[in-house]
């Protein structure tokens, strides 16, 4: 019965690589194995099952993000704020790409919406960047790079969806997730500096006389406009949630709100922006639950069948030490991520590990965790971080598709790859630095 388990997930991870739609996939191909292997009086346990999903409020929080990042995305926010940092950086060497990434960071603080913020960063600042002369690898990686900061900079819906999987605190996530989401950020503007330094004709400096232009008139006002107003949503949305003043789930209603008053500010407010907006929220929001109910379905007859069982013996008799099996989930995931969206691994994959790592001892694998959910935390930010990575790397990752779509005709899939390859090093290079230093996470978890 186990094997038919592992069976059944290999079923469902071949047919989705087929094409056939994730939701229907899981949910049905999980009711005929039932059907065929399981006693009939093992259904009345998954309505529960799904009821209990359904009825957890942090998902109430999904929407309400969607919502705001689609929203701010109507706003035209992104580019007054682009237009605005790259002047106040456009007199360093690579000032134009530290603003991209400083942007990329805001957004992804606002959206939390990958593609969104893909196709907007490239649609705004890769023709801008070419015409001032930057090499065409080194704007292609800084948008996709940046562009997927919404993976890890809270309130990312891709935490949300983890903490919902891991059961974990969604606002424990967020914060483990913060120290490393602006670390990451920095070492990106490091690299582009460092680069810049030594290649300064692969991207140089705004003319002075262009910077002065801009300056001329309302300078302070064109500054709080483009930057503060929305920086300061990011901090009531994030600091309402750290202080403990709100759930996530209110702290997204807020988000919201503010959102829609960004967007008045910017005079950009009417009933077709609101009928999009809320057209687009609802669309998002149903293929997220849909697949949600199949994978609670999915889980639920994976169990039944003794599947996760299965695995951890399968563990223990190979003598599998946690970080070796944890390393190898994260290889798993990396390259899954080469072909299936990020909601499907972790409604697929997560759930089936989710449970081996809870039977370790959390100092097994760093004497820092004292309890279960504080490795969990940990495994959900490293996830996070993951995806992010394989969500850029060649020769699949989403991320260049989506830049690919609408950049210029004169950048080549070569300019991709070649372009993304360093941050990618990158990516990995502090993954593995946060596996290795697990107090980065806990940080802000402890305050």
């Amino acid at each position: 019965m186990a094997l038919l388990a592992i069976l059944l997930f290999l079923s469902i991870f071949l047919l989705i690589l087929y094409g056939y739609p994730v939701s229907f996939t899981l949910g049905g191909i999980s009711i005929l194995y039932a059907l065929c292997f399981l006693h009939p009086d093992s259904f009345s346990a998954l309505p529960l099952r799904i009821m209990g999903v359904m009825s957890n409020e942090v998902l109430v929080a999904v929407p309400l993000f969607v919502f705001m990042g689609i929203m701010l995305e109507k706003s035209g926010l992104a580019e007054s704020l682009l237009e605005t940092m790259a002047m106040l950086f456009g007199s360093i060497r690579g000032g134009l790409a530290i603003s991209v990434v400083i942007v990329g960071a805001l957004l992804a603080a606002s959206t939390g919406i990958v593609g969104a913020t893909v196709i907007t960063m490239g649609l705004i600042s890769l023709p801008t960047m070419l015409k001032r002369g930057y090499r065409p690898e080194l704007a292609t990686g800084t948008i996709a790079s940046a562009g997927t900061l919404g993976q890890i900079i809270p309130p990312s819906i891709v935490l949300v969806l983890l903490a919902s999987v891991l059961n974990v605190p969604v606002g424990d996530l967020f914060k483990a997730a913060f120290l490393p989401g602006i670390m990451l950020v920095l070492v990106y503007i490091g690299y582009i500096l460092g680069l810049a330094a030594r290649r300064p004709e692969d991207a140089p400096a705004i003319p002075a006389e262009e910077i002065q232009a801009f300056k001329q008139g309302n300078f302070r006002w064109k500054v709080v406009k483009a930057f503060v107003l929305p920086l300061l949503l990011i901090v009531t949305v994030l600091g309402s949630i750290f202080g403990g003043y709100a759930t996530a789930t209110e702290a997204a209603a807020v988000g919201a709100m503010g959102a829609m008053l960004l967007t008045i500010g910017q005079k950009r407010f009417n009933l077709p922006v609101l009928k999009t907006v809320m057209r687009e929220t609802t669309h998002l929001t149903c293929m997220v639950f849909l697949i949600l109910l199949g994978a609670t379905t999915f889980s639920f007859v994976f169990r039944e069948m003794g599947g996760d069982r299965y695995l951890v013996e399968l563990i223990q008799t190979n003598d599998l030490s946690p970080m070796v099996f944890l390393l190898l989930v994260m290889l798993v995931v990396f390259i899954a991520g080469f072909f299936i969206d990020f909601i499907e691994i972790i409604f697929i994959i997560v759930p089936v590990v989710a449970p081996i790592f809870e039977t370790y001892n959390p100092q097994d694998f760093s004497t820092l965790f004292q309890t279960t959910d504080a490795l969990l935390v940990w495994i959900g930010v490293l996830l996070a971080l993951n995806l992010q990575t394989s969500f850029l790397s060649p020769p699949f990752g989403f991320a260049l598709f989506y830049l690919k779509g609408v950049a210029p005709k004169e950048i080549t899939t070569q300019h991709l790859y070649r372009g993304i390859i360093p941050f990618v090093c990158i990516q990995i290079c502090f993954l593995l630095i946060v596996i290795f230093f697990p107090k980065l996470i806990l940080f802000f978890v402890e305050q």
